[in-house]
């Protein structure tokens, strides 16, 4: 079942807030204790995705000084992610996120986390293949993975998330998953089971999964769209892949859900109507003094 351009558009903001007790279908029910549904309730108004988390294996109390929080901002070129413990939903400053801003309650984090989504109440397979494989990229990558939340894509389970950037990779096995933290950590992506990055259009998430399908290029920096326009349900995009510039132009493509696949018979994907290189990207050389 094709992964690509499948990431969760509306989530370059997140907001992580760790809870042990038990996680409602819904997030937006809020039908969780008051100090976590309001910090739910004030990242949705600010358009903030909010996630929450636990810790694979074991359930662990909730700890009495606070709330542990992390949040990402995935914009820009530059993708940060912080954490911190906060005694309420007073403590934490969303509205610095949002500005791009580490919220006074947090400091920075130089490692990346990974997110694995067990929600068992939204969709049983998430859980059933879920809950193996955050505990073994755990134990590989201790103190950086969590159990998460409902993320989107039930159909793609397992899921991983790797934030700040908001990475998506879909279907994963735990193989598949171990390789996909540790590209990530080394700053690549890998396009097997690649979904795509959250934030960004499906029909851009596909030109981009295209362009590095053509050239190789893994580094999650180096791909960009330059310019985009759509005519009906055809995009054409001018994408820079690191010294490279092309021309890419899909279209939506229907594709038969195998036998058993849960939420829908039929998926959209995307399909490759034509690529072409175009002028290498030319760098201003700077003038010798």
């Amino acid at each position: 079942m094709p992964t690509l351009a499948s990431a969760t558009v509306g989530a370059r903001l997140w907001l992580l807030v760790e809870y042990a007790g038990p996680w409602p279908s819904h997030l937006e029910s809020f039908d969780l204790p008051e100090d976590v549904s309001e910090l739910v309730r004030r990242a949705l108004d600010r358009g903030v995705r909010p996630q929450l988390i636990r810790r694979p294996g074991r359930r662990a109390r909730q700890r009495e000084q606070g709330m542990r929080v992390l949040v990402a901002h995935g914009e820009g070129p530059a993708p940060w992610l912080a954490s911190g413990f906060v005694a309420g939903p007073d403590d934490l400053d969303l509205d610095a996120l949002v500005a791009g801003v580490v919220p006074e309650s947090c400091i920075l984090e130089d490692e990346p986390v990974f997110l694995v989504c067990t929600h068992a109440k939204r969709n049983a397979c998430c859980a059933r293949i879920g809950l193996p494989l955050a505990r073994t990229l755990a134990e590989n990558l201790p103190g950086r993975v969590w159990e998460t939340s409902h993320v989107g894509g039930d159909r793609y389970a397992a899921n991983l998330v790797c934030l700040p950037h908001g990475i998506f990779y879909g279907s994963m096995s735990q193989a598949a998953a171990i390789a996909a933290a540790n590209a990530y950590r080394s700053g690549e992506v890998i396009l097997d089971r690649f979904r795509g990055r959250a934030g960004i259009p499906e029909p851009l998430q596909a030109v981009e999964h295209f362009a590095r399908a053509h050239t190789g290029e893994c580094s999650v920096g180096a791909v960009a769209v330059e310019s985009s326009r759509s005519d009906g349900d055809v995009t054409e995009a001018i994408v820079r892949c690191g010294d490279t510039r092309l021309q890419v132009v899909v279209e939506p493509s229907a594709f038969r859900a195998p036998c058993g696949t849960a939420c829908a018979e039929t998926i959209t994907t995307y399909r490759l109507v034509s690529l072409d290189r175009l002028t290498p990207v030319r760098y201003a050389t700077p003038a010798l003094t």
